[in-house]
């Protein structure tokens, strides 16, 4: 078995040696009292700097603020601003032309299809109307209208499908207590 070399993440705790042997070293060591004292110099001249910037952007921060007063803006116009340029800046985006034209091609595609749809629809309602059987129930309505008018007194011909629905819909019409109101009232 070979001795197992120590590495930087070994596991093992350091031993008090270890700890007297960092505890020694010295890292300011490693300039010059000159050179510390220079850079301390430019450490306080910096500290300066920076005060004398933080004061400057503070006056310019209130002159901003006068001039904004005196012309009028507030905070609610600048927002308003802000979000139309934001606004427009997003519909000038490639991302928001791609989906704005595929929403408008979906909604155009969309339509045509509801067209067709309709479209199918009435064909569908024309074929039954036009189908055989139909117009047996049709003739057979109209037979039976025509039977029911001549025992009651009416005018004895048979009239097309349509007709016997609006005469129909014209005696319901003549039922209801509402419409008899109306008419009353008319006369």
């Amino acid at each position: 078995m070979e001795p197992r070399q120590q590495g930087l993440l070994d596991k093992e705790p350091l031993k008090e040696v270890d700890e007297d042997m960092v505890s020694e070293v010295d890292l300011t060591n490693t300039i010059t009292e000159e050179e510390r004292e220079e850079m301390e110099n430019e450490l306080i001249k910096l500290d300066e700097e920076i005060t004398t910037l933080k004061q400057v952007l503070a006056s310019k921060e209130k002159r901003h603020l006068e001039l904004k007063q005196k012309l009028g803006i507030t905070p609610l116009s600048e927002l308003r601003q802000n979000f139309s340029k934001s606004w427009y800046d997003m519909q000038t985006t490639t991302a928001y032309k791609k989906t704005s034209e595929t929403l408008t091609t979906a909604g155009q595609r969309t339509s045509v299809a509801f067209s067709n749809l309709g479209n199918a629809i009435t064909r569908k309602f024309g074929d039954v109307r036009n189908s055989p059987s139909f117009k047996s129930f049709e003739e057979k309505v109209e037979s039976t209208v025509s039977n029911i008018k001549s025992k009651v007194g009416g005018t004895g011909g048979a009239g097309s499908f349509e007709d016997v629905l609006s005469s129909a819909a014209q005696a319901s019409a003549q039922d209801t207590p509402t419409n008899n109101v109306t008419e009353n009232s008319e006369r």
